[in-house]
């Protein structure tokens, strides 16, 4: 049987009303065709249309008509009936009029990332993310509050723990659809959570990122709660990270792992960190977007605002897992789940491959705490800060042929151009902060 007809005859099975194409723009917001099912041979030929121009960073009005490919490892159908019937959906990429990939369309820019990376002797780069999340609850006319639903702590059960429930039924779900749920737990900080699904290849792994989102914020509605992935929603507390857990393989095997060296790291993988550690403060407007993210990357909260790497401790940008063999990995945790993973991991995937290219050498490895280092023994150590704004991040961005070459012109330029609106925006608007320190001083 075709997975042609096997998609037919699911349809048939499960009486699905409604398919929805799905795709992500350039700053990682999932966006959707709905189209009747009656539609579904045309979608499955790839004969079915969008107007791009209305999407952020895809493309002028004069150049609007474009393809939506549905790849079909990707339908499913979600659990619960709308108003209408069942809906699936399929995640796409996305096509010029002319058949052509769109350079503009993250997933598939990605994919052109992995050519380079097969180019260069790897077959599979995989991904294994945490992404983090706060619940608060609704207010009574639907939109969000800033009331956290509990004041638990890390690893924190019932009754303190008030998410339990509502992670529970959204790893139920994300189950019936597919994940191989590790872990699911209470984060550190209050309202914060955090489920674990197992790794696989970087598309299904970015593909899944997007899935979860969506299942995360419906569930948790349902519960009367608003799930947010925003980095730093409460000053004072955690942040939400989404640690990206990464390894290259070749013919099934692991190209991180050697068992003749001391620590078992192969010298693709001391590369691999170099170049990550190289080009960290490039990659960062794409690993953490938003004005907010920077609110997140302070000393205190966990989360790294140092380049330095350690298999021992949690403090630096990178940190290597103590599991060795096939689970051997890099874990950059840096990234946020703002981030479009497609783009996070194109950047990331670039700057790890020039270390491989290049055979560059890591700074040594920082086993102490970094956070009570003082700037001279930081400096001493060759430790460098990560950009502390978005403006700053997007400098160091647009001085990177790495990142652009990563991103590729289109989807550059349009991020810069985007971010730096973003980036106006904030630094022209007068914040409460500034009225309540300035306004009767001066």
């Amino acid at each position: 049987m075709t997975k042609k007809q096997e998609i037919l005859d699911i349809i048939k099975k499960e009486n699905v009303k409604y398919i929805r194409l799905q795709f992500t723009d350039i700053t990682g917001t999932i966006k959707n065709v709905e189209v009747p099912v009656s539609q579904i041979d045309k979608v499955l030929d790839n004969n079915m249309m969008f107007d791009g121009s209305s999407i952020e960073g895809f493309v002028r009005i004069e150049e609007s008509d474009m393809y939506l490919y549905p790849d079909l490892d990707t339908f499913l159908v979600f659990s619960w009936d709308s108003e209408y019937g069942k809906v699936a959906r399929f995640i796409c990429d996305v096509y010029t009029v002319d058949r052509k990939p769109f350079a503009g369309d993250p997933r598939g820019n990605l994919k052109r990332m992995l050519s380079k990376m097969n180019k260069l002797g790897f077959d599979t780069l995989n991904l294994g993310p945490e992404p983090e999340f706060f619940l608060f609850k609704l207010k009574e006319d639907g939109e969000p509050s800033l009331e956290l639903n509990d004041n638990g702590g890390y690893f924190d059960l019932a009754p303190v723990d008030l998410g339990e429930n509502v992670r529970r039924d959204i790893v139920l779900e994300l189950e019936k659809l597919g994940f191989d749920i590790e872990a699911s737990h209470h984060e550190v900080a209050p309202g914060q959570h955090e489920i674990d699904f197992k790794y696989t290849d970087v598309v299904s792994a970015c593909d899944n990122i997007q899935t979860f989102k969506l299942i995360v914020k419906t569930i948790a509605r349902k519960h009367g709660l608003h799930a947010t992935f925003m980095p730093k929603p409460i000053y004072g507390i955690n942040g939400s990270g989404m640690h990206c857990n990464i390894s290259l393989f070749k013919d099934g095997e692991n190209c991180f792992f050697d068992d003749s060296k001391s620590n078992k790291l192969s010298d693709d993988a001391y590369h691999f960190i170099a170049g990550i550690l190289k080009h960290a403060r490039s990659f960062t407007a794409i690993c953490n977007p938003t004005v907010n993210s920077y609110k997140r990357l302070v000393p205190g909260y966990e989360a790294p605002c140092y380049v330095a790497w350690s298999t021992s401790n949690r403090s630096p940008l990178v940190r290597i897992p103590a599991s060795r063999g096939k689970s051997t990995r890099v874990e950059v945790r840096s990234v946020d789940p703002a981030a479009n993973p497609y783009l996070a991991m194109a950047t990331i995937l670039a700057a790890g491959l020039d270390g491989i290219e290049n055979k560059l050498v890591p700074m040594n490895e920082v086993n102490s705490n970094i956070y009570v280092m003082s700037k001279e023994e930081r400096i001493a150590a060759g430790i460098d800060e990560l950009p502390s704004t978005l403006y700053t991040a997007l400098k160091e961005m647009i001085s990177s042929n790495i990142i652009k070459d990563s991103l590729g012109t289109h989807i550059f330029n349009s991020f810069i151009e985007a971010k730096s609106i973003e980036w106006d925006a904030f630094r022209t608007r007068v914040t409460d902060w500034e009225i309540d320190q300035y306004l009767k001083q001066y």
